[in-house]
């Protein structure tokens, strides 16, 4: 982290503690070192924080451009050296992006997305999108994966008193298997899916959406 990066962190942390009740899981799962892709579901605008301070590594995130046009948030994104995935998502845009997360991970960092691509208003898990499968199986990258409950819970204005309990659960970092050549799509969608797994087996039941063991 930086020198802006841990006073904004040391800050903001106890905030988090004052308003919510929440606490980590797994915490000895994190690699102190390298290059590390962390992956979890996604409910509620904190949950980007939350992981942040579960980890305890800076995590560069991945964001939707969208995110980047409101001045506040979007000053925030940059100053935190957040990827922007681009509204056209043109081969050039992802072919752009993907260099950046290679860059990324080449400097030995930790790169962060919720692989659902949206957060899920109901909190349950939602089909992953394939694209940091195939790259992290591609440069035999190990993915860190969370499952975030609780956050469901913060709406309305009663949470305020009522500090909902969250749990950040990290699990053992795994490697994908190592993909060559071209991937079909039920390639590149067996990779999503074993990644999703990996998160879904570290959240409840009732959270555990299309990943859960009746799922597809």
């Amino acid at each position: 982290m930086t020198l802006s990066q841990k006073i904004v962190v040391t800050i903001i942390k106890p905030l988090y503690h004052i308003f919510l009740s929440w606490e980590v899981r797994g915490r000895k799962n994190v690699p102190s070192s390298g290059p590390l892709i962390v992956v979890a579901n996604h409910v509620h605008v904190i949950d980007g924080e939350l992981l942040l301070f579960g980890v305890s590594r800076w995590i560069t995130f991945i964001a939707k451009e969208p995110l980047f046009h409101y001045p506040v948030l979007g000053a925030l994104l940059r100053w935190a050296q957040t990827l922007m995935v681009s509204r056209q998502r043109t081969l050039s845009d992802i072919k752009g992006l993907l260099q950046q997360v290679e860059q990324t991970l080449n400097k030995g960092s930790v790169i962060g997305i919720f692989p659902e691509g949206k957060r899920s208003h109901q909190g349950k898990l939602q089909a992953g999108k394939p694209g940091l499968a195939v790259l992290a199986s591609r440069m035999h990258i190990p993915i860190l994966p969370v499952g975030i409950s609780g956050t469901d819970k913060i709406h309305g204005i009663s949470w305020l008193w009522k500090r909902p309990h969250i749990i950040i659960n990290i699990g053992k970092p795994f490697y994908l298997p190592q993909a060559e050549g071209r991937l079909t799509k039920p390639q590149r969608k067996a990779l999503a899916d074993l990644m999703m797994h990996g998160i879904a087996a570290l959240l409840p039941p009732e959270y555990q959406g299309v990943y859960a063991e009746h799922g597809d």
